[in-house]
């Protein structure tokens, strides 16, 4: 994993590049005529890519596929159907759907007359889910069949009445199917409108909302991210330009659709190229390359440990049976970066970084290893104080660019042309502010990650903010603590700070899934971490929670610590002052160290 990037190591690319080159010339007419029209947004886009490839396959699914023409008709028909109902530019409408084509037509009729889709999170129930829906207050929420067990709790709690409820079976929801008693249902009220082109949709402005895009909320309730038009174009055309797709690709996704990355990454390339996307409901390790085969997949989008599942599963001489030769997504571990790419025959690893909320983005258009790739904004990486929690200022209430090769805090330039949008609730906007950070009046987005500078506008991911804690005076990244175990064949972990009494900072703690020899992987943690960074409480878990995008669940982990009590039925070792090895945490143990008979 390299710490910068040299010249020698960025000429070695130049050929790959010198590839690329033809491909991102011929797109800049396009980016320029583009501009120069207004064109922008969903729906512009969706009707761009239909006149160019009207009878080419748009959308792949469960034995079912869709042209372009066949999908456009069905997000003009939703247009016409909300329009017909009141429904105007910056309204919300709430979609509670699982991966599959009218999830996509759903929200590019929305897209097409300005109403705002919010794209719930379909593994959210109870409180939860109703916070999301009544957060945004939608003038009407769609529901697939698929979702109505998860839906029906909350109904008397959402405010909304029975004709607002629309209902889409599951089948196809484009079909006159009647809806349960207290649903109305949208399919049958569909076949029923116009398939032509709405005039609404060269009315869109780059400003006016597209998305409400919800964090995972793995630390308290979800918030509501707000995503323009405009930025969705900036995706379209950049993620566009860096994947080169065309009508000949197949794109897998198994992400789901109300997730950022499913969204306006992939989807965004393979409407930008007139490719076709191929949809999975769920992701399943065993059948991925399954699927890929099946539906000719020349590409696929990944999120955190996505890749990880994959490599976990058992070698097979099928490993490179297949098309898919780039990939594109967050959070590949450097750790199987070139085995994941060795093993399955993979060219290109188009990792990215953004968020939802945020204004800047990294993507790797040089395909170089173990990196987010470039930034073309305006962007620091400034010095990091882990112990306080906040970034470096100097006497003057300055902060300071951290050198190449070194870790800190990235932080966005808002601009005019690179602005913040911000959430629902405007009171969560002032605490992503940062202000007067180089001179006065100046203002940055806190993205609240840490990055390393490697050079030439380059960048690695490191950690979030809050997931690297301090001890015994040294800053310990817990993405580089599960890193080093996930080095250890079989195993996969978790690693966050608790607090133990009598001590200062945090000591590191890792949930960890997997058959353990304590042993060995105590030798392995020596031999490659400082011992500041050697977690001192080891959980064994049957499995670790994460989030439908594979985000791990850290909060709960946290509030349980290590007290025997609240760890039950998992196993807790320590690794007490003096011993040579890790021993099982029991409530004497555990009571003697709230006692500060050990001295850590």
């Amino acid at each position: 994993m390299p710490t910068v990037l040299t010249p020698l190591t960025v000429a070695r690319q130049l050929p790959a590049l010198a590839r690329r080159l033809p491909h991102l010339i011929a797109h800049l007419p396009h980016l320029a005529e583009s501009a120069a029209l207004g064109h922008v947004g969903l729906g512009w886009a969706l009707e761009y890519a239909t006149a160019r490839h009207p009878r080419d396959i748009a959308v792949r699914c469960q034995g079912a596929t869709l042209s372009y023409a066949e999908l456009n008709y069905r997000a003009n028909r939703v247009a016409h159907f909300y329009a017909g109902q009141g429904l105007r530019k910056g309204d919300v409408v709430a979609v509670l759907l699982e991966n599959r084509p009218e999830f996509l037509a759903v929200i590019a009729g929305l897209a097409k007359i300005g109403v705002v889709a919010a794209l719930l999170n379909t593994s959210q129930t109870g409180r939860v889910l109703t916070h999301s829906i009544t957060l945004v207050a939608p003038r009407a929420l769609i529901v697939g069949e698929e979702l109505r067990a998860s839906l029906e709790p909350v109904l008397p709690d959402i405010g909304l009445a029975p004709d607002a409820l629309h209902w889409l079976a599951d089948r196809d929801g484009f079909v006159a199917d009647a809806a349960p008693a207290g649903f109305f249902s949208l399919g049958r009220a569909l076949l029923a409108c116009r398939v032509g082109n709405p005039r609404t949709t060269r009315d869109i402005d780059r400003g006016d909302g597209l998305f409400y895009i919800y964090t995972s909320g793995t630390t308290g309730l979800p918030k509501a991210a707000i995503l323009s038009h405009g930025r969705w174009t900036m995706a379209y055309h950049g993620m566009g330009l860096v994947q080169q797709l065309d009508r000949r690709d197949v794109f897998y996704c198994t992400l789901p659709l109300y997730h950022g990355t499913a969204l306006i990454v992939c989807w965004g390339a393979v409407l930008h190229g007139g490719a076709a996307i191929a949809l999975r409901r769920k992701f399943s390790a065993r059948e991925f390359w399954n699927d890929c085969r099946a539906f000719g997949a020349t590409a696929f989008g990944y999120v955190g440990e996505l890749c990880r599942y994959l490599m976990e599963q058992p070698p097979t001489p099928e490993d490179r049976a297949h098309r898919v030769r780039k990939i594109t997504g967050n959070g590949l571990r450097p750790t199987i970066w070139s085995d994941f790419k060795e093993r399955f025959g993979i060219l290109e690893v188009l990792e990215f970084y953004g968020s939802s909320e945020g204004n800047i983005g990294f993507s790797n258009i040089f395909n170089f290893d173990n990196t987010v790739g470039v930034c073309p904004v305006p962007y620091a990486i400034v010095a990091w104080d882990a112990e306080r929690e906040a970034p470096v200022r100097d006497s003057a209430g300055r902060m300071r660019r951290v050198a190449r090769g070194e870790v800190g805090l990235l932080i966005g330039k808002i601009t005019a042309r690179n602005g913040f949008e911000g959430y629902t609730d405007s009171s969560k906007n002032a605490a992503c502010l940062l202000h007067d950070v180089f001179e006065a009046g100046d203002c940055y987005f806190n993205t609240a990650d840490l990055l390393r500078d490697i050079g030439f506008r380059h960048a690695q991911f490191v950690d979030r903010t809050g997931d690297t804690f301090r001890w015994k005076g040294e800053n310990v990244s817990t993405a580089e603590v599960e890193n080093v175990i996930a080095a250890v064949e079989g195993l996969a972990s978790v690693v966050y700070g608790v607090e133990v009494p009598g001590t200062n900072g945090r000591a590191g703690m890792a949930a960890i899934a997997g058959t353990i020899d304590l042993a060995a992987l105590l030798a392995h943690l020596r031999r490659e971490l400082p011992p500041y960074a050697i977690p001192l409480f080891l959980r064994e878990c049957g499995q670790l929670a994460t989030t439908a995008t594979f985000k791990p669940q850290k909060h709960g982990l946290k509030v349980a610590g290590f007290d025997p009590a609240q760890t039950t039925p998992d196993v807790v070792h320590v690794l007490l002052p003096g011993n040579d090895g890790y021993v099982v945490l029991t409530p004497e143990i555990h009571a003697r160290i709230l006692a500060g008979a050990y001295r850590f």
